[in-house]
């Protein structure tokens, strides 16, 4: 079953500024990283999923060259499944307040 999400305010007005192609991007590595998750395996290494440095609880996905989306793990919504928290979205600017 895949996870449940839920996005901050911070992460849809990012959102809302990134260019059609660059949400396009985005999207199709969520699908990919979301599959991962339902399949309860390690995200794949090209979406680079890390620990965002000085921030234990927040990670960074890549979704382009400088296409960086940050989250955290929340608690769970469905028992036994992942409930990820998109906090910012964007270029590496993200990681001034991520």
């Amino acid at each position: 079953m895949p996870p449940t999400y839920e996005s901050l305010s911070s992460f849809q007005r990012d959102y809302a500024r990134l260019e059609s192609i660059d949400r396009k991007r985005f999207r199709k590595a969520v699908r990919q990283f979301v599959e991962d998750l339902a399949a309860n395996r390690l995200p794949r290494p090209g979406l680079r999923v890390k620990r965002v440095q000085g921030a234990p609880d927040i990670w960074e996905l890549s979704w382009a060259p400088d296409g960086r989306a940050t989250f955290e793990r929340g608690a769970e919504v469905v028992m036994s499944e992942a409930h990820i928290i998109w906090r910012r979205i964007g270029s590496h600017d993200v990681f001034d307040r991520p």
